[in-house]
């Protein structure tokens, strides 16, 4: 790939395909290292107003695979795009590339995996057979094909219902999982889930108890066997609390356990990239169990910066042939996002998790915020702006 475009010059760029909070730190990044970034979108974003942005494009559809490859090979035919590295921000995007990628390699950089690698994170059901087969624990898990295997499911309530494949559930119900108390509940939603994503398309787990403050995520820039540069955090808090959609409140920490776990993984998949690993810690057990692989950036990948592992900068330097170091984030560093953080609170103060003096102290001790930036106000201003639009669009 990058011999097609030649090494790295002032002209190679980058395009973010999404460009909310995420998009957003990506664009940081690599702007302020003086990277050219074109952010493209299908919803109003709030990475237009960055300082760090040189080109924004508004388009009809990101959800759709077709629509998605239509728009970048467009986007290159009308601007001076070419050759520069390709950031997706959601699975959709990901799945598109990598079904696409003969099309698109022509035109840019293409970091994301192949298919046959993509696939074991697209599929929740390929995600837990490649952890069975590695002897890393996960949730119990079931993929009920009618209603009369759900009597298959042999453990008590509550249950977890989740998509086997998530954007087309969350862009329904707004909801990562739902949660089931009895048996009858379990049936009733198990029937809406498979309205939404199809025959088969519907698991049902275990409840691992515990809110965020059990879940972990590994983060790395995976290459060659080994990670580049790695990211432990434990979620602090998330929004919605039970089954958050995303983190809130993030800190850094040092769990070789998991860093051991999440390398086998990669390296059975020969994974490249950028990628978070989402792991629960049974209360019972203290046994990690994991949740989720994302074979993308992740909302609070910023915080890596600030802890010392840049990671949009390490793909980027990556794919146009500039020299990086192996790197490790430093323990006890710390993220929000206000604007989720603070109705995520506001459910922790009711349900007596948290108290106030809990939640002020974590905004004196914060890193980074996910918005705001003192050299880069706008975004923030936006994102504030835009609240009642992204409740409706998303759930927040």
């Amino acid at each position: 790939m990058t011999a097609r475009f030649g090494a790295a010059s002032d002209r190679a760029g980058a395009v973010v395909i999404g460009g909310d909070y995420q998009g957003l730190a990506i664009a940081r990044s690599l702007g302020r290292r003086g990277v050219p970034v074109c952010v493209i979108d299908d919803e109003h974003s709030i990475s237009r107003w960055s300082r760090y942005v040189s080109m924004h494009e508004r388009v009809p559809d990101l959800r759709d695979e077709e629509a998605t490859v239509a728009a970048l090979t467009s986007l290159a035919g009308r601007r001076d795009v070419r050759g520069w590295v390709l950031f997706p921000t959601r699975d959709e995007t990901v799945a598109a590339i990598a079904e696409h990628r003969d099309e698109l390699e022509p035109l840019y950089r293409v970091p994301t995996p192949a298919w046959d690698v993509v696939r074991w994170a697209w599929d929740k059901r390929n995600t837990y057979a490649l952890a069975t087969s590695l002897d890393i624990p996960t949730p119990r898990t079931w993929c009920p094909v009618d209603a009369a295997a759900l009597e298959h499911v042999d453990v008590d309530p509550p249950y977890v219902l989740k998509p086997a494949v998530k954007p087309r559930f969350l862009e329904v119900t707004k909801a990562k999982a739902w949660r089931a108390d009895t048996r009858d509940q379990l049936r009733d939603l198990w029937t809406r889930g498979v309205e939404i994503a199809g025959p088969g398309g519907m698991l049902v787990q275990e409840l691992v108890p515990g809110d965020g403050c059990r879940q972990f995520g590994y983060c790395s820039f995976f290459k060659d066997g080994r990670s580049e540069g790695t990211m432990v955090v434990r979620r602090r808090r998330q929004h919605p609390p039970e089954f958050g959609r995303s983190s809130t409140y993030v800190q850094t920490i040092d769990l070789p356990e998991i860093e051991a776990m999440s390398t086998r993984l990669l390296q059975e998949i020969d994974y490249y990239g950028l990628v978070e690993v989402e792991y629960k810690s049974d209360p019972d057990t203290e046994e990690l169990k994991l949740l989720d692989l994302n074979a993308r950036t992740w909302g609070y990948h910023s915080l890596g910066g600030r802890a010392g592992v840049d990671f949009p900068w390490l793909l980027y330097a990556d794919q146009t042939g500039l020299p990086t170091a192996a790197c490790h984030t430093a323990a006890g560093l710390s993220w929000m996002r206000l604007v989720t953080d603070l109705p995520t609170a506001v459910l922790e103060l009711r349900a007596g998790r948290l108290d106030v003096r809990g939640w002020l102290r974590s905004l004196r001790r914060l890193d980074v915020e996910a918005t705001f930036s003192r050299d880069d106000p706008l975004p923030m201003l936006a994102e504030l702006l835009l609240v009642p639009y992204l409740f409706a669009k998303r759930g927040f």
